[in-house]
């Protein structure tokens, strides 16, 4: 997809940054539309159908922690890439959390915000690394994925990944019993190389650990090799005995307790 032919929406309430993002995003060719309250981003973004957002966490009327949220909850699933003055580690998390996919610290150079735009829309419009194409279907032991629907078939059910998920089970998938560093992880999966910010794969390994693993808290099959990196483990043959039952309780598990925080 060309430049000129994706829309990028920017949620920021400082005008200076608001038009110096718009700037340099269309010297870059991107369509780009904008708002400037968080109570209008939610509407500005349906109506524009974006293939980008770039949202501001401090909002009036509603932070961009919520906006993704619920962005998320309806099924959105473009790249989101979350700017705030708010650089600590809780704060990445809970950006993470709400569902963006990428963080960047204020005061940020915009070249830096170029290289992170641009590596989001490539992995999003891509087979994820070492595919040869989107029709591929990668199996192992319990595990398969199916890249055109970003989805793992796991002890024979369906499991919804987001673009993130899929590309980091993937790279792991690609090397399953090794070690993976986490530096070949960010290279991989984000497409460029940031500082070494180990948290933000760690989110990203618990969210597929809440998916995957009976007890995300004592992980069997994504495990944490410490001070290495991580490694997928798969098990094959008589391994998978008394398996598929412990996943298939733990999902069940899963869905009647979000079923009760959604009636709540």
């Amino acid at each position: 997809m060309k430049n000129s032919e994706i829309t990028i929406f920017v949620v920021e309430d400082d005008a200076s940054i608001r038009f110096g993002l718009e700037e340099v995003l269309r010297s870059e060719g991107f369509e780009v539309a904008s708002c400037d309250d968080g109570g209008e981003a939610i509407q500005g973004i349906s109506e524009a159908l974006p293939e980008f957002i770039v949202l501001d966490v401090m909002l009036p009327n509603r932070s961009g922690y919520e906006i993704a949220t619920e962005l998320r909850k309806r099924g959105c699933r473009v790249p989101i890439l979350m700017l705030t003055a708010l650089g600590g580690t809780k704060d990445k998390v809970s950006g993470f959390n709400s569902g963006a996919d990428d963080y960047l610290t204020k005061p940020f150079d915009l070249e830096e915000l170029q290289a992170r735009v641009k590596a989001l829309l490539r992995r999003s419009d891509r087979a994820p690394v070492g595919s040869s194409n989107h029709n591929e279907i990668l199996s192992y032991g319990p595990l398969t994925l199916v890249p055109e629907r970003f989805e793992a078939i796991w002890f024979d059910s369906p499991v919804r990944l987001t673009h993130l998920e899929f590309d980091l089970l993937h790279c792991l998938l690609q090397r399953h019993g090794q070690t993976v560093a986490p530096s070949l992880i960010l290279k991989e999966v984000w497409g460029y190389e940031p500082d070494d910010d180990i948290e933000t794969i760690r989110v990203h390994v618990r969210h597929l650990r809440t998916k995957l693993e009976p007890d995300p808290r004592k992980p069997r099959f994504i495990k944490t090799v410490y001070g290495a990196g991580y490694c997928l483990e798969l098990p094959t043959g008589g391994q998978l005995d008394g398996l598929q039952d412990a996943v298939a309780m733990a999902r069940e598990e899963r869905n009647l307790q979000q079923g009760d925080r959604a009636s709540a």
